[in-house]
């Protein structure tokens, strides 16, 4: 990518908008991943960022409906600047959050407002909380990494845009950076009580679907509100459902069933109809349905940090940090690349000169034999059962290729803390298992290649261990 990137600086010394854009690209290396958090209008994009973030830095107003990215990066002190014009904006960090002084941008344009803010959460990627889809999706496809992209349901015209996604050299090359999330989780069955766990049910679905499967690495179900609630309950929040808790199951249920109930002036419990406002907007209707639950029922959510514990873990919150980790932090310098051989085409199919076929013809060639990009193409292809090698190979394919992680002791499906010469077993058994496959005369064309992927990637292990 380092060559090809220099050969089209050299190729295009003369054009100022395309050596701005392949600098730009080049320059992201130095930068965290940055992963774009996509979706329709009420997908519950913001609410995610602020999860994510573990406190309220989203969404920031905008007047008359601008279409505006926010950057959100670590840095020591809260800080915001509008671009193009690189405006100083004043900014305030309140007990909720974030508060900034948008005022002062006009009357300059702003497409982008970079947010600097202290968070252990955002010190491996920059968020990008990005304008309802589809007018953002160009931008989105341009200046993200990876993309997080937010739907209710996952059907219809939600696929739409992931494959749309797709197109060009690049991205049918390595064709994977997304993860879908089922954003409205607690919606699911009517919001009963158990609507997490069926929307965990539903996402796996999804996943073993070949179409949704061959669009995106991974589907995690999410409660976005219950998700922000237990990364930022207050002692106050915790106090007003303890008190609802103790109402009897009877009394309370019927106030639960609706919004209009639940503040109403006809409550059960002493608690003042504007905090119960305050739950609401906290956690939802269903969210104060499962808190109050848990703290009836559960162990060890007697307490503050005890109940924003379960309320995490139960959101999905967990387990979207974990497809994050695994599918696009462990593959940051991979996910970046792609990102700028994306830039590269572009350049080279909008302004065409002598010298560009071959440096497409390059870039065809590294696509093809990036072993990162093989391990991405097979995953797609084994999720869309494009590829078949049976159940118990497939499996174990997909965890050699690094679909789970790509620390050699996650390929291998082991503990992290077993030692290496044990992964230096197990990763000579997987090599010698897998070069049989690829010289296995009843196979397939196809699936010999496969198998010669997951063999690169077995010599990887071993390499790393080495």
């Amino acid at each position: 990518m380092w060559r090809l990137m220099h050969g089209a600086l050299d190729l295009y010394h003369d054009s100022p908008t395309a050596t701005d854009q392949l600098r730009h690209h080049l320059s992201r290396f130095d930068e965290p991943l940055r992963i774009a958090i996509a979706g329709p209008w009420q997908a519950g994009k913001s609410t995610l960022v602020n999860a994510i973030v573990g406190e309220e830095v989203a969404p920031i107003e905008v007047p008359d409906a601008e279409q505006v990215f926010t950057w959100y990066q670590d840095g020591p002190e809260p800080h915001a600047t509008a671009y193009p014009a690189g405006i100083e904006l004043p900014v305030a960090r309140t007990a909720n959050g974030l508060r900034v002084d948008i005022r002062r941008w006009r009357p300059a344009p702003v497409n982008d407002l970079l947010v600097t803010w202290p968070s252990r959460a955002l010190r491996n990627a920059t968020i990008v909380d990005t304008p309802a889809l589809p007018g953002a999706g160009d931008k989105v496809l341009r200046d993200a990494d990876a993309v997080l992209y937010l739907t209710r349901d996952g059907r219809g015209t939600d696929l739409e845009w992931l494959e749309a996604a797709q197109d060009g050299t690049v991205a049918r090359a390595a064709p994977v950076n997304v993860i879908l999330v089922l954003s409205r989780a607690d919606e699911i069955g009517g919001g009963r009580i158990d609507a997490l766990l069926a929307a965990k049910q539903l996402a796996r679905k999804h996943h073993r679907d070949h179409h949704v499967g061959s669009l995106c690495l991974a589907v995690v179900a999410l409660g976005g509100l219950v998700a922000l609630a237990g990364r930022t309950l207050s002692d106050r929040d915790f106090s007003a459902l303890s008190t609802l808790a103790r109402v009897a199951r009877p009394d309370l249920e019927p106030y639960l069933l609706s919004t209009d109930r639940f503040v109403g002036d006809d409550f059960p419990a002493p608690i003042d109809a504007q905090v119960r406002i305050e739950l609401l907007d906290r956690l939802g209707i269903f969210g104060v349905r499962l808190a109050t639950t848990l703290i009836r029922t559960g162990t060890g959510t007697d307490t503050r940090a005890g109940l924003a514990a379960e309320l995490v873990r139960r959101s999905g919150l967990s387990e979207l940090r974990e497809a994050v980790g695994r599918c696009f932090v462990d593959r940051a310098d991979a996910l970046k690349a792609r990102s700028a051989l994306a830039a590269i085409e572009s350049v080279l199919r909008a302004e065409p000169r002598p010298g560009s076929e071959k440096l497409l013809a390059d870039l065809e060639h590294t696509l093809t034999n990036a072993h990162d990009f093989r391990e991405l193409r097979l995953v797609a292809a084994i999720q869309g059962h494009r590829i078949k090698l049976g159940d118990e190979l497939e499996a174990e394919a997909r965890r050699l290729v690094g679909e789970g992680g790509t620390a050699p002791a996650a390929r291998l499906g082991v503990d992290p803390r077993t030692n290496p010469g044990q992964l230096w077993q197990l990763a000579s058994a997987a090599l010698a298992r897998w070069q049989e496959q690829t010289e296995d005369p009843l196979l397939s064309l196809e699936q010999r290649r496969a198998a010669g992927v997951v063999v690169r990637s077995c010599e990887a292990i071993l390499h790393a261990l080495s």
